[in-house]
């Protein structure tokens, strides 16, 4: 194959996935979203607490604060999670464990891990449509109609918003920059 050929191969690569990336509904949809919309998603994302779960902590001079590069992208794949100190959690102990940064939760369900709510497509959510944000919100489900949802994530809480609030999250979190973090998968109780 010739140079000008190889050339015009790759060329016609890149436009392919550059027009699969824009045709993709996850991206029809977060180009769609208002300023307005996305503001208010912000609010009501910030004011309801999203990261002090969902985003790593650095130590700040009052203690831990959201770390400034990767906010909301979940617990990290590179964070070693503690052993749970056998005979703490359970039957008038203590009811949860978190991790010193608050993405990793221990309880009688296991271990759940904080999900990277960034606009990462194969890490994130990305790849969601705003209606599997919605389902997922609305009925405790992980893509709307994957595995429960788990503690402590207050999805019974967040189920009690209007359709316009979840459509005005889920515009703020596509508008996010998308960081690259595969979530570590629940770890189920031991019996």
């Amino acid at each position: 194959m010739t140079r000008s050929r190889s050339f015009a191969w790759c060329t016609l690569a890149a436009v392919a996935c550059c027009l699969l990336i824009a045709l993709s509904p996850a991206h029809a949809q977060a180009t769609k979203a208002s300023k307005a919309s996305i503001d208010r998603g912000k609010y009501i994302v910030q004011t309801g607490g999203c990261g002090d779960c969902h985003s790593p902590k650095v130590m700040g001079p009052q203690g831990p604060v959201e770390h400034p590069t990767l906010a909301l992208s979940g617990h990290q794949a590179t964070t070693k999670v503690p052993d749970v100190p056998e005979g703490v959690l359970g039957q008038g102990k203590w009811g949860a464990l978190a991790s010193s940064d608050l993405t990793a939760w221990a309880g009688p369900w296991g271990v759940s891990f904080a999900a990277n709510l960034t606009p990462d497509p194969g890490t994130g959510i990305g790849a969601w449509t705003e209606q599997m944000f919605i389902d997922a919100i609305r009925k405790g489900k992980h893509l709307g109609a994957g595995r429960p949802i788990l503690p402590p994530m207050p999805w019974q809480v967040l189920a009690q918003k209007t359709d316009q609030d979840l459509k005005d999250m889920y515009a703020y979190l596509m508008s996010l920059k998308p960081v690259q973090n595969k979530v570590p998968d629940p770890i189920p109780p031991k019996h």
